[in-house]
């Protein structure tokens, strides 16, 4: 119990994620549309429970409960008794696994009620189970044909029910009819009821598979095809395994198979915190995080800024904390990325209030209008002054258990200077990182004093001279009197060096920083030497330079992902 308890706490996040981008919307045609296919009844219920996790310890103590009742239910209905009964903690293990091991997935999985759906599914099928051999044996026929009636209710937990109750004792011939029309259920369904679905997602109906039209990842489905084979195990070995090893031996079994499978990265925990956090417009917290974050995501480097722009000294401090994006932690090589994560809510917050309306909308559509999505629309739609729509938004939100009073926040002046500054028109091009980088670094012509200085970071950040220079006139003309940041001093210096021209400006910087400039050439020279890599130049210099521009600008834009660069690949 303690290893559920360590486990469910140290996934607080991601239960908080699952409830912020699962799909459950109050009404008729949701719930019409899950019943349109088998097990759909039970994925409407776990959508519903999945909301509890707004709050995470409420979310999991529901999940443990559940488990709890799988374990009671599970020793009554196979019968065991003694020692035996702990082979219950085998199926409530693969349960557990089945929640932590998701990873990247929580953004682009399309299978409702998920978290819930599973639990849920299983006790009813036992309960069912129980049931059934609480009846005289002459019953059980009608058990068999019963399972094939609930199967558009349990899918794949109907035929388990069958195989756990033919197992349990040896059937008769009559048995044996009702079990193989169990068997060909799906078939019988897929014809009667659900001929506009394909035949696999009948057959496996209920049955997790984790696909979509660019990812697969058959190891997820792995717990359940452990649950069910542990399920008919039982009722075959159970009677034999009263042994007093056996609970510590499940135990055992049960934290290894959890323990080996779980996802475990902390950028992926700091990701949905820093999202959560910057949702909330708790830029303080975000920036905390950023700083303790030696090597961030790309998803982190752009919250990191946004609060910055917010909190003040986006050009004093933003390099000091590194705008290098590493990548995610994703064994599978999912197709997740920024976009999946977090883009809408930078896209609002830049004032890019229609590409934050086209991917949420594009997002929603694949994976569900979750309550992510719909406080991300609620909030554009105030942006843009229709209050109309923004009601809409909201009274879908008012009602999900615990945000009966939620309120889009207000929109922030920054966003409101910078929607007003420049033309926020779709351009067509895919979304991605390097498309906000290249649109707001092109903003060097607005008379917006937020805008010129994320016009300004963003041309440093794109490392384009020919940006760069427009940039920074029009930051000095809107800034005039003010301090000129460390980052742009560090900028100018390596700019005026690196990449003269003719438009370029003599502006004086402070002899501190280009006396560290100075030592900081010295050091790349000294370290590049035939037969070294830039990744292995870059490691090196990282702990005394890598605060600075200089290190971004040397190996930001060449090796923009250090933690994949090619060791082979020689600096000639």
């Amino acid at each position: 119990m303690m290893f559920v308890v360590y486990i469910l706490y140290i996934n607080q996040e991601v239960f908080y994620t699952a409830h912020d981008r699962s799909e459950f919307l109050f009404g008729a045609p949701f719930f019409h549309a899950l019943l349109s296919k088998p097990f759909g009844l039970m994925q409407y219920v776990g959508a519903w429970l999945t909301q509890l996790f707004c709050y995470p310890a409420l979310g999991t103590g529901v999940l443990v409960a559940v488990w709890a009742l799988i374990f009671f239910v599970g020793k009554k209905a196979l019968h065991l008794r003694g020692h035996a009964a702990a082979l219950m903690l085998l199926p409530i293990a693969c349960l557990l696994t089945s929640v932590v091991d998701l990873g990247y997935w929580v953004y682009i999985s399309t299978i409702r009620g998920y978290w819930f759906s599973q639990s849920v599914g299983y006790l009813v099928m036992l309960l069912l189970l129980w049931a059934a051999r609480q009846t005289p044996r002459k019953w059980h026929l009608a058990w068999y044909l019963f399972g094939v009636f609930i199967y558009p209710v349990l899918g794949w937990f109907a035929l388990l029910f069958g195989l756990c109750l033919a197992l349990t004792e040896k059937p008769s011939w009559r048995e044996v009819v009702g079990l193989i029309l169990l068997a060909f259920a799906a078939s019988v369904w897929h014809t009667q009821l659900y001929s506009n679905l394909k035949p696999d997602d009948v057959l496996f109906a209920g049955f997790p598979r984790f696909e979509t039209p660019l990812d697969s990842s058959p190891r997820l489905s792995v717990p359940f095809w452990v649950l069910a084979v542990v399920s008919g195990l039982i009722p075959l070995c159970g009677r034999y395994l009263a042994k007093s090893f056996i609970p510590p031996l499940c135990a055992v079994a049960g934290i290894v198979f959890t323990w080996s499978l779980m996802f475990r990265d902390q950028n992926y925990i700091d990701e949905m915190r820093m999202v959560n956090n910057a949702s909330n417009d708790n830029w303080q917290e975000v920036l905390r995080m950023a700083e303790e974050n030696q090597k961030p995501t790309t998803t982190m480097v752009f919250l990191k800024n946004v609060a910055l722009m917010n909190e003040g000294g986006l050009l004093d401090r933003s390099f000091k904390s590194g705008n290098i994006g590493y990548p995610i932690y994703s064994p599978e090589n999912l197709h997740v990325s920024f976009l999946n994560i977090a883009a809408p809510l930078v896209y609002y917050h830049y004032g890019m209030m229609n590409e934050a309306i086209r991917l949420s909308y594009e997002n929603a559509i694949q994976t569900g209008f979750s309550p992510f999505y719909l406080k991300m629309l609620s909030r554009v739609a105030l942006a843009c002054g229709d209050v109309k729509l923004q009601e809409r938004y909201t009274v879908l939100l008012r009602h999900l258990p615990f945000c009966g009073s939620w309120q889009p926040a207000p929109v922030t002046e920054n966003a409101k200077k910078l929607q007003e500054s420049n033309p926020d028109e779709l351009s067509g091009v895919e979304n991605s990182d390097s498309y906000i980088v290249n649109t707001i670094s092109f903003w060097y012509e607005s008379d917006c004093k937020v805008a010129s200085e994320q016009a300004l970071f963003y041309a440093m950040m794109s490392c384009d001279s020919h940006r760069f220079w427009p940039s920074l006139r029009n930051y000095l003309k809107l800034h005039v009197n003010e301090a000129f940041p460390v980052h742009a001093q560090e900028a100018y210096i390596i700019y005026m060096d690196k990449a003269p021209e003719e438009k370029r400006m003599m502006i004086p910087v402070e002899e501190s920083i280009y006396s560290r400039y100075m030592q900081f050439s010295e050091v790349l020279e000294r370290l590049f030497k035939p037969g070294k890599t830039i990744g292995a130049v870059a490691e090196e210099m990282r702990r005394e330079w890598g605060g600075t521009y200089w290190y971004y600008y040397i190996f930001g834009r060449q090796y923009s992902d250090l933690s994949e660069r090619k060791e082979a690949e020689v600096q000639s």
